[in-house]
């Protein structure tokens, strides 16, 4: 009897050896590596699913090294995320963001209201692109046509001197109640006006709108002559500087469209830029500063404003659609490579159609571009009336030997209606009082600043 028992717990202990061997065994199989290696890829085997007939333990530990490669690269899929579009542009320009805050504050013969009526949405500074742009209430029935085109933010500096002031507010409540919500989301509205012309009463920024405004009363810029105007009547300038710094300045975007409120963009711009910078290459990569033009077009009074390139091909092609300023002043807007450009068939992607500088022919070229904050200001002492105001700012570019890297299918076209030459004799004597003005005492200023470079000029 002690013998079977002895017998008994010898083979039962053979048979545990047995099983642990086997365990042992297993344990060292491709089919476990396999297991093993998915775990640490961040996969969980529950997960797996039921309906794929997984039998772990019975794969054939063959093709081991493929596993392992198939494995590595889950692990390195899993370890490094998708770069995002924005995550790249971050990257690559390094930007800061720009809080908005609102303010006043005096800026040489002007008090400034900044950030006075602000937007719903905020931006960080790479995530868009802001149009930056000014205007009196006059004007201001181009912000919708403006808004639908850009689709992002814009930064809007207006003049409001005295009683043009009360207008301005009733035209930022009108536009913001009874419109497109996208005024409300996107729109940030400064107010400027001299320190010889304030206004009576101006609201802090927190209290401007106190009720909505009645929706059922006319836009108050709608019909508006020059001799209702205030700034009419007291016989003023308009300082077009004051209001593009004002309005660039408080842009919260790394990048930049200063433009004309009456300039209306291609669509898509801002996510095919931002693309673009992404890439980063070919002309992106030159070390020079640069800065990216638009070509600039206007069309006939009845058309609609083109909104491919492929239809202004076609409108230029009929001639509802001209270069800007041809009947004005062409050399002004005279784009390097404009014949190629306008043949050249829209593409899927926007990119750098031509590297260009401010020399030669287009020594007096006025290209208007999407830049950054980094990039010369303009020169305030210069007025709309008096011509020139982005010449001495064009000056500076060329010196600072900046690259135009022209796109290939981004575009403005001005509000519709082909602009021809007017004699105005007041005008005119402005604008030879301004060429003197730069000639005697702007000009001598941006040598010392910036120096001279052979081939520039203002």
């Amino acid at each position: 009897m002690p013998s079977s028992r002895k017998s008994f717990a010898i083979k039962c202990i053979i048979a545990i050896a047995v099983m642990y061997l086997c365990i042992h065994v297993l344990s060292n199989t491709g089919a476990s590596q396999a297991i093993r290696q998915l775990q640490q890829s961040g996969r969980n085997l529950a997960a797996l699913d039921p309906q794929q007939n997984v039998e772990p333990l019975v794969v054939e530990p063959v093709k081991e090294v493929y596993n392992v490669e198939a494995t590595k690269a889950v692990v390195e899929t899993t370890q490094k995320p998708q770069v995002s579009v924005l995550d790249k542009v971050k990257e690559i320009t390094k930007c800061l963001d720009r809080p908005m805050v609102a303010r006043v504050q005096q800026r040489g013969d002007y008090w400034v209201l900044y950030n006075y009526v602000m937007p719903e949405k905020t931006f960080k500074c790479h995530e868009s692109i802001t149009y930056t742009t000014h205007a009196d209430y006059s004007f201001m029935d181009n912000l919708l046509p403006l808004l639908d085109k850009w689709r992002g933010p814009i930064s809007l500096a207006l003049h409001a001197p005295g009683t043009d002031f009360k207008n301005t507010l009733d035209s930022i409540a009108y536009l913001r109640d009874c419109t497109d919500s996208l005024v409300k989301e996107y729109v940030t509205f400064h107010i400027y006006f001299s320190t010889k012309h304030v206004p009576k009463e101006v609201p802090r920024h927190n209290h401007v709108f106190a009720e909505p405004f009645n929706c059922s009363s006319s836009p108050p810029f709608a019909n508006v002559s020059s001799d209702q105007m205030y700034k009419s009547q007291k016989k003023l300038l308009y300082p077009v500087n004051v209001g593009r710094n004002v309005a660039r300045e408080t842009a919260q975007t790394h990048y930049v469209l200063p433009s004309d409120i009456e300039l209306y963009p291609s669509p898509n711009i801002i996510p095919q830029f931002l693309e673009m910078i992404a890439d980063n290459s070919g002309p992106l990569l030159s070390k020079n500063p640069k800065v990216f033009p638009l070509h600039l077009f206007e069309v006939s009074a009845n058309q609609q404003v083109p909104d491919s390139k492929t239809k202004l091909k076609e409108m230029l092609a009929n001639g509802t659609a001209v270069p800007f300023h041809k009947k004005l002043c062409p050399g002004c807007h005279s784009v390097p490579k404009a014949k190629e450009w306008q043949t050249a068939n829209e593409t899927e992607n926007l990119r750098v159609f031509h590297v260009g500088k401010r020399n030669g022919k287009f020594i007096h070229w006025e290209p208007i571009f999407i830049g950054t904050h980094a990039d010369p200001l303009y020169d305030e002492r210069l007025s709309w009336e008096g011509k020139s105001d982005k010449m001495t700012q064009g000056y500076a570019l060329c010196v600072l030997d900046y690259d135009f890297l022209i796109l290939n299918k981004a575009f403005l076209v001005h509000r519709p209606g082909i602009k021809v030459y007017k004699k105005d004799q007041k005008r005119a004597m402005l604008a030879a009082r301004t060429n003197q003005l730069i000639k005697k005492i702007i000009f001598p200023e941006l040598k010392v600043l910036y120096g001279v470079r052979k081939g520039c000029a203002v």
